[in-house]
């Protein structure tokens, strides 16, 4: 089991010292630590579980990352999606407690950081869109099974088409806005619009090709 000093998910003052107060009425509190995973999904949004656990009984690849006497283990499969989190305490009157700040949604990343290095585009609107969508969207979204392509172009719109993973999936317009649309109207700013003409159901979907000349 791996420890780190990198703060991969961060511990606000007053969540430590509550969770500190829950962990110290059990035996041998200073082998505990506070498992913090993905459970699932909500809307727009991860749903989290928190458990206590020995800190023995951790798997050989959780990550642990400790906060000075507080201890913190992450499943191996859910440190991307929590990197940069922070436990803090609710400031709902109505809902008090813990709560995790994460600025990761189930939305691929696809928009790189600084330092990666953006594709040199070349041709029409048309022509850039379906290079944006072979280089940087469907290798994103490959790792959730998915793919995606160019159905068209028409003035400033691009309609695209969803398949594999992505073809019926809840999270498909979370993808779609978040991540597709936002990635080709950065890149190719004479587009204003994306539209998914996907048939998310399985039938024909007429809508883009009733609109094709």
């Amino acid at each position: 089991m791996p420890n780190t000093f990198e703060p991969i998910v961060a511990v606000e003052d007053k969540a430590k010292a509550t969770i500190l107060d829950v962990l110290r009425q059990e035996p041998d509190s200073a082998e505990i630590g506070l498992v913090i995973a993905i459970a699932g999904i909500d809307g727009t949004a991860f749903k989290y579980s928190l458990a206590m656990v020995r800190l023995d009984d951790a798997a050989d690849d959780d990550l642990l990352i400790r906060h000075e006497d507080l201890t913190l283990v992450i499943p191996a499969a859910d440190v991307e999606n929590l990197r940069g989190a922070t436990i803090k305490m609710s400031t709902n009157l109505l809902e008090p407690g813990l709560v995790l700040d994460n600025p990761n949604t189930p939305s691929p990343r696809i928009l790189g950081g600084d330092g990666d290095a953006a594709p040199q585009l070349t041709g029409s609107v048309a022509e850039r869109a379906v290079q944006v969508v072979e280089t940087m969207i469907n290798p994103a979204i490959a790792s959730h099974g998915g793919q995606a392509e160019i159905a068209g172009v028409e003035d400033d719109i691009a309609y695209v088409r969803l398949g594999g993973g992505c073809q019926g999936c809840g999270m498909a317009s979370v993808t779609l806005s978040q991540g597709i649309e936002a990635t080709l109207l950065e890149m190719v700013p004479e587009l204003s619009k994306v539209i998914d003409v996907t048939d998310h159901s399985g039938g024909e979907n007429p809508y883009y090709e009733a609109a094709k000349k």
